[in-house]
């Protein structure tokens, strides 16, 4: 199972709210629920993740054994 707890602690670490990040990344609210469900999204937005976070993709994704 795919967890992005790395892209809450993240957020938190770097100090920005949820909301603003959905809005700078342009996420879309349904994929922004995905996310929060833990739900797969495209790799073409955790690069925008990434990308907007400065980040490595061990920072917003990680790998859990159901």
């Amino acid at each position: 199972m795919i967890s992005y707890n790395p892209l809450w602690k993240t957020l938190i670490d770097k100090k920005i709210s949820k909301s603003d990040f959905r809005v700078a990344c342009n996420i879309s609210k349904q994929t922004y629920a995905d996310m929060n469900k833990d739900k797969f999204v495209s790799l073409k937005t955790i690069n925008k993740i990434c990308k907007f976070l400065n980040c490595n993709i061990s920072d917003v994704i990680e790998y859990v054994d159901e």
